[in-house]
This record gives structure tokens, C-alpha cells and sequence, in this order.
């Protein structure tokens, strides 16, 4: 288990829960919207916002933060968030906001207290990029986008 600390930005609503598991097997925590004044956000179809959380979190080095969609919001509104995964790195301090978009074809509010995304706490491997004259053979080789084909 990792401890991922946190605090609430000055003027959050302290009402508003923390990111909680909802199920004990669930990968994800969810996160809600910390509206300012408590005002819903109104997205229309093909717009996004920057939704606050109200947080601040402290991820152990060597973790990262992923931030993604919830599947319910996605399936029954078209709401997503357009850099899935976005990633919070372990050195990162400023306020927690989630890129929400309706890919919908319809209206769809954000309101205060609404889960609206789920953060996935994962370890993190950096690596050393070399530059080589050849790369090793494969048996797809060069094959790109759709060469491993369907099914």
C-alpha cells in the first residue's frame, strides 16, 4: 500500500470527499469536483473545461498518479477526458484539476461533489534513451497501425 498525501486547496469545501475506493477491488480512486461557490459547470456538446478537485497531493517518488475517464460518465453521457491517462508526477505541488469533455450530443453538468474522474496510483520505471545506428529485427518489423490485423 502507498500513501499518497493530501490537502485541500485554501477555499475548497471540506464537505467534499476525499478520492475513495468504492469497491474493495477497485484500481481506481474516485475524485470529485470542488466547485467554487458550489456552481455546476455547464458543458455543452464538444467543450471541456478544467473541473477543480479542490486537492493538492504529495505522491511518493518513483509513483505517479494516472488520471482517467469513469466508464458510467462515458458510456451514459459521453464524458471523458481528452489526455487519457493524464499523469500527475511525483514532483508535482499545484492544485489537482481534471480536462473534462463532453463528447456527447447533449448538455451535461458537472456539480459540486460529483466523481468525475479516478486517479490509478503506479510505479514508475525511467529509462536511458540511446541513440544506436540499427535497431534488432522483429519478425513484425515495420508493420504499423492495423498490420497485425482484426479478430
Amino acid at each position: 500500500m502507498v500513501s499518497i498525501r493530501v490537502i485541500r486547496d485554501e477555499g475548497a469545501d471540506a464537505s467534499v470527499a476525499l478520492p475513495s475506493y468504492e469497491t474493495p477491488g477497485s484500481a481506481g480512486a474516485d475524485v470529485r469536483a470542488n466547485l467554487p461557490d458550489g456552481t455546476p459547470i455547464l458543458l455543452e456538446p464538444g467543450q471541456r473545461a478544467l473541473v477543480p478537485t479542490g486537492l493538492r497531493i504529495e505522491i511518493p517518488q518513483g509513483y505517479e498518479v494516472q488520471v482517467r475517464p469513469r466508464s458510467g460518465l462515458a458510456l451514459k453521457h459521453g464524458i471523458t477526458l481528452p489526455n487519457t491517462p493524464g499523469t500527475i508526477d511525483s514532483d508535482y505541488r499545484g492544485p489537482l484539476g481534471v480536462i473534462v469533455m463532453n463528447a456527447g450530443q447533449e448538455s451535461f453538468e458537472v456539480t459540486h461533489g460529483e466523481r468525475i474522474a479516478q486517479l490509478v496510483v503506479a510505479p514508475v520505471v525511467q529509462a536511458v534513451f540511446e541513440a544506436v545506428d540499427a535497431l534488432g529485427e522483429t519478425e513484425r518489423g515495420v508493420g504499423g497501425f492495423g498490420s497485425t490485423g482484426r479478430g
